[in-house]
């Protein structure tokens, strides 16, 4: 009688064997994986780089001493990115100043003013002119260019153009040194307060 209850409660305990299915070897889970990647911008290398703008002061004519007529320059920032929406480019313009500090005598200057606009980035450009005093004082100027509203790569094109002296007076002479400087990055956003 023993052997008759044994396979009963058998059968009871395990009904899915007793119809003929079959236990499974295998399980499956799900294991997340993520990763983030940062917010980032990056200016092409400038080509060319440094620029010489050669003689500054026209050495013959009847503009002997004067800013001499410049050609725009042009240089290339290829291959410039940001990998994020709403970014925009700023440019910081500084005349080119005498490197010798001496105070420039009536009817000298010992700046020379000009316009620093960075395109292909958004719409518009974002154009700053420097408006340096004869003397040098308050050589800089900074603007902001639109704000891109995609993730974008681009060769951004700096043009430097419209050469003047203040007053258009007679340059000093030395050596004259300016900077532009292209920033790449977030928007900036306009605080408010309450």
């Amino acid at each position: 009688m023993k052997r008759l209850i044994l396979p009963l409660l058998a059968a009871i305990a395990l009904p899915g064997i007793a119809h003929g299915q079959a236990a499974t070897n295998t399980a499956t889970g799900d294991v997340a994986v993520g990763g983030n990647v940062a917010q980032l911008c990056m200016l092409g290398t400038p080509t060319p780089a440094p620029v010489d703008l050669g003689q500054l002061a026209t050495t013959s004519g009847t503009r002997v001493g004067r800013i001499a007529v410049i050609a725009p320059r042009t240089v290339m920032l290829a291959g410039s990115f940001c990998n994020f929406a709403g970014s925009a480019i700023t440019v910081t313009a500084t005349a080119l100043v005498n490197t010798d500090a001496t105070p420039a005598p009536a009817g000298f200057a010992r700046a020379v003013n000009y316009t620093a606009a960075v395109t292909n980035w958004a719409s518009g450009a974002a154009t700053a002119t420097t408006g340096a005093t004869a003397g040098g004082g308050t050589p800089s100027a900074s603007s902001v260019g639109a704000t891109q509203g995609a993730p974008r790569i681009a060769d951004l094109t700096v043009n430097l153009s419209n050469f003047t002296a203040p007053s258009d007076a007679l340059l000093t002479a030395g050596s004259y040194s300016g900077l532009v400087i292209v920033t790449l990055g977030p928007a900036p956003t306009s605080g408010g307060g309450l």
